[in-house]
C-alpha cells in the first residue's frame, strides 16, 4: 500500500511532471506485479501509431522512442480487444515482439501487457517484463490495480503534452 499513497503524492506533486508519476507507477507495478523491465507506451487511435513515453532501462529502451505498431493478433488482443497480453517465454514473445532477442539479452523471458483504456480506446500500455514464468495467474490478476493508476497517469501525461503542443 506504500507504493500506492506514493504515487498518489507523485500525481499530486507540481515536480518534474511527467516523470515524477511515471517513476511513481514503475515502482507500484514492481511492487505489485514485478518487473525487470518497465515500459509505457502510448498509442494513437487516429494514426494507429505508438510512442514510449517511459522505461527503466533507458539505455536498451529509449523514452520518447517510436515503435511501429505491433500490427498482429496483439494489436487485436491488446489495442482492440482492450485485454491484457501474457507471455511466460521467449518463444511467445518473439512471435509478437521483433525485439526479443533484445528483451532475452536484459534477462527478461515473460512479458504482461495492460491496456489503459480511456473513454472507450486504449490510451497505452503498461509493459512489465521479467524472467521466464513470471507471470503467473496470481500475478495477472494482480496486475488489475495497475488500471486505475494508469488510467491517471496517461491522463496527466496527455494533458502536460496538450500544454506543451500549444
Amino acid at each position: 500500500m506504500n507504493q500506492l499513497h506514493n504515487l498518489a503524492s507523485a500525481l499530486a506533486s507540481p515536480d518534474n511532471q511527467p516523470r515524477t508519476t511515471f517513476e511513481a507507477l514503475c515502482a507500484f507495478a514492481q511492487q505489485t506485479v514485478g518487473a525487470k523491465l518497465f515500459t509505457l507506451m502510448t498509442f494513437e487511435a487516429r494514426t494507429r501509431g505508438a510512442q514510449r513515453v517511459f522505461s527503466n532501462m533507458p539505455d536498451a529502451y529509449p523514452e520518447l522512442g517510436t515503435k511501429p505498431l505491433n500490427e498482429t493478433w496483439w494489436s487485436d488482443h491488446v489495442l482492440d480487444g482492450h485485454k491484457t497480453f501474457v507471455a511466460n517465454d521467449i518463444d511467445a514473445i518473439a512471435e509478437v515482439f521483433p525485439d526479443y532477442e533484445l528483451i532475452a539479452s536484459l534477462g527478461c523471458q515473460s512479458v504482461i501487457n495492460v491496456p489503459i483504456v480511456i473513454n472507450g480506446m486504449v490510451s497505452g500500455t503498461i509493459n512489465c517484463l521479467d524472467a521466464a514464468g513470471h507471470y503467473t495467474p496470481d500475478r495477472v490478476a494482480a496486475s488489475e490495480a495497475l488500471k486505475l493508476p494508469g488510467v491517471a497517469t496517461f491522463l496527466l501525461n496527455k494533458s502536460i503534452s496538450s500544454r506543451s503542443d500549444l
